[in-house]
């Protein structure tokens, strides 16, 4: 993995532009900005990280198409928001599993904001099948879970978080020791990074090593949901 700089302080000044003139007469404007140091960059990333990926797990997938591939779209769908800018004011990239397309699987994504930036790894919103698969195997393998989430790399780098049930999930016990971890929606964790993490030559490294940090989560995850890691 050769030293490269994929974004730039231009990616933030672009973001921060576009988050106080969210309208389309603006974005065509400046348009060719937004593919300099946004999209043109999101992508050489995307094919650069793809073998160090596979190193990790062959079974995640880096996809540089522009549509239908990694790189989600700036444009926001509308439909059922009451917010109808157009734009998303930040660059998502997510590095779905294999099996993502069929079934709720792990996966590992990049959030770029000028006020927020962090890996996400896990499944965010799982259906209820996938969910219930992933409480049967916190029941049936809890020292596995606590493995997985207690990993010395993993906290160095992650914190758990979501969206959590208030109560207990029907047909689980409200006493149960992991009832915190059973009583979960979502099974992802965030790490956070920084401006200078993002612009520096040494970002594909970066994100990789926190990729590489989420492996014991990630693998705990694929076996519960019964997809190859």
């Amino acid at each position: 993995m050769a030293a490269q700089r994929y974004f730039t302080p231009g990616t933030f000044s672009f973001l921060r532009d576009l988050a106080r003139n969210n309208n389309r007469d603006w974005f065509n404007e400046n348009k060719a900005r937004y593919e300099r140091h946004v999209k043109d960059p999101a992508v050489r990333f995307i094919v650069d990280v793809g073998p160090a990926l596979n190193k990790i797990s062959p079974h995640f997938r880096a996809d540089p198409r522009a549509n239908g591939g990694s790189l989600f779209r700036i444009y926001r769908d509308t439909r059922f928001s009451k917010d109808k800018t157009p734009y998303k004011t930040h660059t998502g990239i997510q590095f779905r599993h294999e099996a993502g397309k069929d079934v709720h699987a792990p996966g590992f994504y990049l959030h770029i904001h000028p006020k927020e930036i962090f890996v996400g790894v896990g499944i965010w919103h799982p259906d209820a099948k996938t969910l219930r698969r992933i409480r049967d195997r916190i029941v049936d393998d809890p020292s596995g879970w606590k493995r997985a989430r207690g990993a010395k790399a993993f906290k160095a780098h992650f914190e758990l978080g979501g969206d959590s049930l208030v109560r207990a999930p029907k047909g689980y016990d409200p006493e149960h020791p992991l009832i915190e971890d059973l009583r979960r929606k979502d099974f992802i964790a965030g790490s956070g990074m920084t401006q200078k993490d993002v612009t520096s030559p040494d970002f594909l490294k970066i994100f990789v090593a926190r990729c590489r940090a989420a492996g014991p989560l990630q693998k705990w995850l694929c076996g519960a949901v019964g997809v190859a890691y």
